[in-house]
């Protein structure tokens, strides 16, 4: 009688804590691309997944008692999937816009990126995003589906732009030459030169600056205990030394090492 007793007790409370709306995140299903330096890449030493993204949904999950499942995916159709439910969240550096928060719910803004022209070293014919445009002769570089691309269409026609599958594709057209620049986030940018310092720079003032943020189903659960995990994140120093490791100089990880 006893052990039934103790039984019904703690039935009710369970029950109870239920109804008060305790957490009870279990795993989150986390599209990545693994492919976005710093945010998210194959460690060239350890062959493992690893980068900005891990690190803080790791934290978020200790802070929310969930366990993360990382799944790669490729960023043309992630947004859709997202979605669609086939995930229940995405990291991958986006850019929080209006026509994307149509069809998933964002997290608060992480950080804040500008879009810059990476070029050639040695080209003195770009300078700004209106050398560009003023010159029929140069052709700008870019990723499909993202921000980078939308702002490129602000400036240019269809047919001066190549929209490539992934940023290491557009920069590898730009050193050969099949291109003459790309429009990429800064902090991106900074992750192709490294070894490529002698071959490229990053030139002009920002195009755009923007808020990234991360993306679930409309109506997730997640988005506030995330947006709560990310707050107090930005209050204790998680952030920001997170930040000082992946975005400062001590970051020296580029394209060439993966």
């Amino acid at each position: 009688m006893k052990k039934l007793g103790l039984l019904i007790t703690l039935t009710i409370v369970a029950v109870l804590l239920v109804g008060c709306g305790a957490p009870a995140v279990g795993e989150v299903r986390i599209a990545i691309e693994n492919a976005y330096l710093p945010f998210n890449y194959i460690d060239p030493i350890t062959k493992e997944p690893t980068g900005w993204d891990y690190e803080v949904w790791d934290e978020i999950c200790v802070r929310i008692d969930c366990t993360p499942v990382y799944v790669e995916a490729s960023w043309e159709g992630m947004i859709q999937a997202v979605a669609d439910g086939q995930f229940d969240a995405a990291a991958d550096g986006i850019t929080i816009t209006e026509e994307r928060a149509e069809i998933v719910d964002f997290s608060i803004g992480y950080i804040n990126l500008d879009q810059r022209l990476l070029v050639r070293i040695d080209d003195d014919r770009i300078e700004s995003i209106e050398d560009i445009v003023n010159d029929e002769s140069l052709k700008l570089g870019t990723q499909t589906g993202t921000t980078n691309y939308e702002t490129a269409s602000t400036f240019l026609p269809a047919d001066r732009i190549s929209a490539f599958e992934q940023f290491p594709f557009a920069v590898q057209a730009l050193i050969a030459g099949d291109i003459d620049a790309v429009i990429i986030d800064e902090v991106a940018g900074q992750g192709y030169l490294g070894e490529n310092a002698d071959e490229l720079k990053l030139v002009g003032p920002s195009l755009s600056s923007d808020q990234l943020g991360f993306i679930y189903p409309k109506g997730s659960e997640l988005v506030e205990p995330v947006n709560e995990a990310l707050k107090a994140m930005m209050e204790d120093g998680f952030l920001e030394a997170l930040n000082t490791k992946y975005f400062g100089s001590a970051f020296t990880i580029t394209y060439d090492d993966l």
